[in-house]
């Protein structure tokens, strides 16, 4: 009797089993690894793209393929990749429902396309006006401010710290009227203005709203949104000034203050996007942004401030890096978590409360200096993967980045990539079109997992601030940055033009920032202290180092707390305290913070 023939077996050594490892793969599956795929990979066996022979493979010596991030990758995915129960409607939703996973408009770009907000700011605030007029005149729908290093620190540019540093990165604004020239001929009341700043938010918000009040303009129809978001300081960027927790109680006056004052206003946006320039993967970035969130609620709550207040003022702020797709389900792992945050853990009635909103830009530590010109392509692609995630508002770097802050040309060609995007590619035309793809909605759901199991481990160490001072997240981050670096030092990871495809080539015009705006900047701030009355300026310094030692609370009639230091604040602003001043006033009551070394 003839032997009857059985299916070859499957052992780990394998190149096609991972095919009968996962769940419940099809019969056909199974039949087209055997039949197909097989013979396929007898002839070519695989290999990672661009990574040299030996590079990136597992213990059998099979390829690894993995999203930038380190998460492994599969050659095919089914439904076998998905859970039983998976169905568009328990897991999707329709656009414009909850979860939101497709989206929080049901109509997505076709009513209003993204904003297309360019980060600028160089030099001197005259400078700085020029080029954002320049910008809304070539089409951009919105302004974001970029300041200098000693702006951000809290010090005026006449202050020994800021020696070799103002108007290198960002504008330099050291006063009420630096914010004036800042905004000439901008009507704010119809402008949309971010501001990424974090240590002295509320002094550079308040001047902003100074300046608004002396156009005319009305406080409760401005719009635009305040970085404000000092956790990320701790965990990326590092530009703190005061301890954690007196940097979180100024925080939780600008929600206050905004909730009575500027409804339409964005007081934080909880940043991811520095986090993941620190070199976090897409994950990190993801969980530790939301955690934040979680950790800014909960002291908002312990002022006794209703979510549903502040809970639809809310925004977010995310990279969007060269990985297309894991980019993408990122985005939409953001808006379910969040959703679901709001909903169940901090019981939000208002639906606008549970709304993940987000700004995005693309990735500024991806650009290389090698062959700048190929961070055009790079930067489409982070831009198009942010605009099919559905994101509100959107920033593409310059191709000069990597060497200098941009050029006029260079801003305009990204400004360019962003309308091309828009106005050419037919993206924009239906919501979420990559949703239902098995790949997406496999690295929709792992982001949904892993950033849970982040949130648990967060939470056992008794929240964000804790976590911080216990150098989790910075370890964390350290340790995926090293990571990827091993990785792009072996060449496991391509950077065309970097570690590969490497050419000799002439470096390109950049823009350069001589010690002049210094001289200029010094020269207004003396001129200024003469002219404005100083003893007004001390009686307003020393109001709000008053109620600065006092403890906070929320008052039941709904008006703010009488030591919320925003009014205050707004005060020394109209007096023309500068930002150095202010900020100093501040650390005589709430000390600085240096950062322990965790090991």
């Amino acid at each position: 009797m003839p032997e009857k023939k059985t299916s070859k077996p499957q052992v780990a050594e394998s190149p096609i089993a991972d095919v009968f490892e996962r769940r419940h793969p099809s019969q056909s599956e199974k039949e087209w690894a055997e039949k197909t795929l097989l013979p396929t990979l007898e002839k070519a066996p695989e290999k990672p793209i661009g990574a040299p022979t030996g590079v990136n493979r597992d213990e059998h010596g099979h390829a690894r393929f993995t999203t930038i991030s380190g998460t492994p990758v599969r050659r095919l995915y089914t439904p076998a990749d998905l859970p039983d129960d998976w169905s568009a409607e328990k897991y999707l939703a329709y656009p414009g429902q909850p979860p939101f996973t497709r989206g929080i408009h049901a109509s997505g770009y076709r009513g209003k396309l993204f904003t297309m907000r360019q980060f600028s700011g160089f030099a001197s605030p005259e400078e700085t006006n020029q080029r954002y007029k320049y910008l809304l005149e070539s089409g951009g729908g919105g302004l974001s401010v970029a300041f200098d290093l000693p702006t951000l620190m809290g010090y005026d540019s006449d202050h020994p710290a800021s020696e070799g540093e103002v108007g290198k990165c960002g504008v330099a604004i050291d006063s009420l009227e630096d914010m004036e020239i800042l905004f000439g001929g901008i009507d704010l009341e119809r402008t949309s203005v971010s501001m990424t700043i974090n240590s002295p938010a509320s002094v550079l918000w308040a001047m902003y709203l100074v300046v608004a009040e002396k156009q005319g303009a009305d406080w409760k129809k401005i719009s635009g949104t305040l970085q404000n978001d000092i956790l990320k300081e701790y965990i990326a960027q590092k530009e703190y000034i005061y301890p954690p927790a007196p940097s979180m109680r100024l925080v939780v006056d600008t929600f206050e203050f905004g909730s009575r004052f500027t409804p339409k206003f964005n007081t934080i946006s909880i940043s991811g996007y520095h986090i993941r320039e620190a070199g976090s993967t897409a994950l990190q970035e993801l969980a530790f942004t939301l955690y934040d969130g979680v950790e800014y609620v909960e002291w908002a709550q312990r002022r006794g401030l209703d979510v549903d207040d502040f809970g639809p003022r809310l925004s977010f702020f995310f990279n969007a890096h060269n990985d297309f797709f894991e980019e993408i389900a990122k985005y939409r792992a953001a808006r379910k978590i969040w959703y679901q945050v709001m909903k169940d853990r901090f019981q939000a009635r208002n639906q606008r409360s549970r709304l993940l909103r987000f700004h995005t830009q693309t990735a500024g530590v991806s650009l290389t200096a090698q062959q700048p010109m190929n961070n055009i392509a790079r930067v489409a692609l982070q831009a198009m993967a942010a605009v099919l995630g559905g994101t509100q508002s959107l920033h593409t770097d310059s191709y000069d980045e990597a060497l200098a802050l941009p050029t006029e040309e260079a801003a305009r060609i990204a400004l360019r990539t962003q309308q091309i995007i828009a106005y050419e590619s037919g993206v924009t035309q239906t919501v979420d079109p990559l949703g239902g793809s098995y790949f997406l909605e496999t690295l929709t759901l792992q982001m949904e997992k892993g950033a849970f199991d982040y949130f648990g481990k967060l939470d056992a160490m008794g929240g964000m601030v804790k976590a911080i001072e216990h150098g989790y997240p910075q370890k964390e981050v350290a340790e995926a940055s090293y990571q990827y670096q091993r990785a792009v030092e072996a060449r496991e990871k391509i950077i065309v033009g970097a570690n590969e495809f490497v050419i000799e080539e002439e470096p390109p015009h950049t823009l350069y920032i001589d010690e002049g705006v210094a001289r200029q900047q010094s020269a207004k701030l003396k001129a200024l202290r003469v002219r404005r009355s100083n003893e007004e300026v001390q009686r307003c310094l020393e109001a709000l180092k008053k109620a600065a030692a006092q403890e906070p609370r929320s008052s039941a009639n709904g008006d703010i707390s009488s030591a919320n230091t925003m009014p205050y604040i707004v005060n020394a602003v109209r007096a023309y305290a500068t930002v150095g001043e202010i900020c100093e006033a501040l650390r005589a009551v709430f000390g600085t913070y240096t950062e322990v070394s965790v090991t």
